[in-house]
């Protein structure tokens, strides 16, 4: 295509300048070269669209109307690339946005409505979702990740570090008593988080890399962090989550938080995630931008 492309732009700049030399040093090649391209351009026709002297280049009858429709095709292309171009610096068109549910819930929203006043021409896409979205497949432009990332072929830009807490609601202490060891956990609701092992329905880890693991049990478990922090200032068990989740009820008394004389697990950090095989588009880094100013003024009420 890309040789296809240069025939084009040589028989076109040759007629319009009146040489083959004249063509090969507008397009920085070779006279030899650009008679090759304009040659293969021919061979690829079945025509011969110019007739070649030593003074002059003439177009044949088939040559005529070829100018026409390549002048078009170049000039198209043309305003293609320059569309294109100007997206990729303006922020403008549609920002796809992935990020886990309770998370975007508490603190992403009022962000991308607040990003989207400063840039009316623009368009966010916000999906959330606790499972792992694929960038590439699903077209996301940017994904919102939290703990630790593998090692993957995408870039990804640290936001604010994420801190756990574990808590219970006052109602269930008086009720069940306030454990004070990781060992007393096995006498508690522990209420589970499905999609995270380290912190799920089966296994509590602590420590800062999660190696002191911790059998749980308890009447409820879920998918999704928001509900299991309801059921626990609803008086249900004890929860183990990030604190972005339970500052707000902390704060307000409705949870305690617990400490059992062990560190708790290191989750990480929330994280911008983009494409590894292409440079984001305007739209993209200002948000991630905007973020790294924005989220931590946020974070630190947590």
């Amino acid at each position: 295509m890309a040789d296809r492309l240069t025939g084009i732009e040589v028989f076109v700049l040759a007629m319009r300048l009146g040489s083959l030399s004249a063509a090969a040093r507008s397009l920085g090649m070779s006279a030899a070269m650009a008679a090759k391209h304009l040659v293969m351009l021919e061979e690829r026709l079945g025509v011969t669209l110019v007739h070649r002297t030593t003074r002059r280049l003439s177009l044949t009858e088939a040559g005529g109307g070829y100018l026409d429709k390549a002048e078009r095709i170049l000039a198209d292309l043309r305003e293609v690339e320059s569309e294109v171009a100007a997206r990729s610096v303006a922020i403008e068109g549609l920002l796809r946005i992935s990020a886990p549910t309770t998370f975007g819930t508490a603190h992403l929203a009022a962000l991308v409505a607040e990003f989207g006043e400063l840039h009316p021409r623009l368009t966010v896409e916000l999906g959330l979702n606790d499972r792992y979205v694929d960038l590439l497949e699903e077209r996301w432009d940017v994904a919102i990740r939290i703990g630790r990332l593998a090692d993957s072929a995408l870039i990804a830009r640290k936001l604010v570090s994420v801190r756990l807490s574990l808590c219970a609601a006052p109602d269930y202490l008086a009720r069940r008593g306030t454990p004070t060891t990781i060992e007393d956990l096995a006498g508690h609701d522990c209420l589970g988080y499905t999609l995270a092992p380290l912190v799920g329905d089966s296994i509590w880890g602590f420590g800062h890399d999660g190696g002191i693991r911790v059998p749980i049990r308890g009447s409820l478990r879920a998918n999704n962090g928001e509900a299991l922090v309801n059921a626990a200032r609803a008086g249900k068990g004890i929860a183990y989550g990030p604190r972005f989740m339970t500052a707000t009820a902390i704060t307000a008394g409705e949870l305690v938080e617990l400490d059992l004389g062990t560190p708790l697990l290191d989750l990480g950090a929330v994280y911008a995630v983009t494409h590894g095989t292409r440079r984001p588009a305007a739209k993209t880094r200002s948000w991630i931008d905007f973020l790294v100013t924005r989220l931590p003024q946020i974070a630190q009420a947590w």
